[in-house]
């Protein structure tokens, strides 16, 4: 089937549901008070950060370059980080709700790089 005859919905469905699904993943997990979180090895926060938003900036930019497969991949990449680093913003905000969970800015770094990497890695 070629890309012009696809559904719409199908295409929705097969990129932008897993951002949205994986968006929702990330608030829930964010929701957790801080002393409910398990300590499972040294420098977990680092390391969860940086997996976490590397995988949001992969589907991401996979839907990007799917909706719109004429854009160079510098200005994928730029709005891939942009998403990303916003949505980590709003994340570290819902935080600062949740008892034992505090907003970080080092925490949306952490995200940044995630998304840096792994935007350098779908390329």
């Amino acid at each position: 089937m070629a890309a012009s005859t696809v559904n719409p919905a199908v295409k929705f469905i097969k990129y932008w549901l897993p951002v949205i699904i994986y968006a929702i993943l990330i608030f829930c997990l964010s929701s957790i008070p801080g002393k409910q979180i398990p300590s499972l090895f040294i420098y977990q926060d680092v390391v969860f950060h940086i997996l976490e938003y590397a995988i949001f900036a992969l589907l991401i930019i996979r839907a990007l370059k799917a909706y719109n497969p004429g854009m160079v991949y510098s200005m994928r990449f730029l709005l891939t980080i942009c998403l990303v680093i916003l949505y980590a913003a709003g994340d570290e905000f819902h935080q600062s709700f949740i008892s034992g969970r505090c907003p970080s800015l080092i925490d949306i770094t952490y995200d940044g790089i995630g998304a840096f990497i792994m935007s350098i890695i779908y390329r």
